[in-house]
């Protein structure tokens, strides 16, 4: 097995939970594959348009502070190796490893049937979360601009959102996010994985750089605009020794909050990770995953509600340890998320706003 260029994922491993047909590459000629067929071809990104009959979605889970989330796309060029959206591609019979960074899903119609959900009589307001499974502002964002016609769609509408993201392709909104800032309608997160720019191309390969996004939060903290960096996911032994430092250089940026979650394995992700570091990591793949899953108890994943985003037993304590005193030596707090729903202006379908 060996790294893709430009890519987290190391082969198209299938999903099993469905019962898909799994293909595996076999025989002597294996050995001997690129002097036969030369160096496989490089894999392209390609984009499919989906066109749902809504776009809203809510959840009553009680580990995640939002009710309600707008997902623009589907699968991420961002190629995070620990993403734990990478399962949602086995239910479109695509594979959750290489097909996840490579066949997107976009969904352009997406302002335009928020508009239809926020014209309804019976709909009540509350922040609208954008980034919960893949990245709003991955790359097929600059041709798509969905995420910018949603954030239009939520000024005029005076509708709170919030935004999680890898990307400093937001600044390109910074117009609307400003905007929105002023009247209390957004909150945005920027994760910052590591501050190691070769292990973030390992990690995430086609996600903007470590130092990128931390500028990307100094603007803007200048340009008025709550907002936290989330040191996520912490990976013990592979990214954890830069926790205090991504709090240090986010503080020096004027960033007033932050947040950290550890590495969660879901499904498909578990076996993936582990691929992973057996290619990039040979030598400490044992001692990762050994200490995941004393995080995890004793499992890959715990996907328990209450239990599926905290660590547990001495490591967990450790991690939460760290950071709550570098969150003091940096005078950093808790984000408090305070949007204002009172000024919905709810539209109707035809694009007008109500004057009820």
């Amino acid at each position: 097995m060996r790294a893709i260029k430009g890519r987290g994922a190391a082969s198209s491993q299938q999903s099993r939970r469905f019962n898909l047909p799994q293909n595996e590459a076999d025989g002597d000629w294996m050995d001997l594959r690129e002097q036969i067929d030369g160096t496989a071809p490089s894999q392209r990104t390609t984009v499919v348009e989906l066109h749902p009959k809504t776009i809203l979605s809510f959840n009553r889970s009680p580990d995640i502070p939002f009710d309600r989330s707008v997902n623009a796309y589907q699968g991420c060029e961002h190629g995070c190796i620990y993403c734990f959206a990478r399962p949602t591609h086995a239910y479109h019979d695509l594979s959750p490893g290489l097909d996840f960074e490579t066949k997107l899903f976009a969904k352009p119609s997406a302002a335009r049937l928020l508009r239809e959900t926020l014209a309804k009589p019976g709909y009540v307001p509350a922040p609208i979360a954008m980034g919960t499974n893949t990245d709003p502002y991955q790359p097929i964002e600059a041709r798509y601009r969905i995420t910018r016609d949603v954030l239009e769609l939520c000024l005029e509408t005076r509708h709170p959102v919030t935004i999680t993201t890898k990307s400093d392709r937001l600044l390109r909104d910074l117009d609307l996010l400003a905007e929105l800032a002023k009247l209390k309608l957004v909150a945005v997160g920027v994760s910052v994985t590591s501050l190691d720019s070769a292990l973030s191309r390992l990690l995430e390969p086609r996600a903007a750089s470590p130092s990128k996004r931390l500028d990307a939060l100094g603007v803007l903290v200048k340009a008025g605009v709550p907002c936290h960096v989330s040191v996520a996911p912490v990976i013990p032994s592979i990214t954890d020794s830069d926790l205090e430092r991504i709090l240090a250089e986010a503080a020096a940026r004027g960033v007033p909050a932050a947040t950290w979650i550890i590495v969660r394995l879901p499904h498909e992700v578990a076996p993936l990770f582990r691929e992973w570091l057996e290619v990039h990591f040979p030598e400490r793949a044992e001692k990762v995953m050994a200490i995941i899953r004393s995080l995890r108890g004793g499992r890959d994943n715990d996907p328990r509600f209450g239990k599926r985003m905290s660590a547990q037993g001495v490591w967990g304590d450790l991690f939460r340890r760290r950071f709550r005193v570098a969150m003091q030596r940096h005078g950093i707090q808790r984000p408090q998320i305070d949007l204002d729903c009172s000024s919905f202006r709810r539209p109707s379908s035809d694009g007008q706003l109500s004057l009820l």
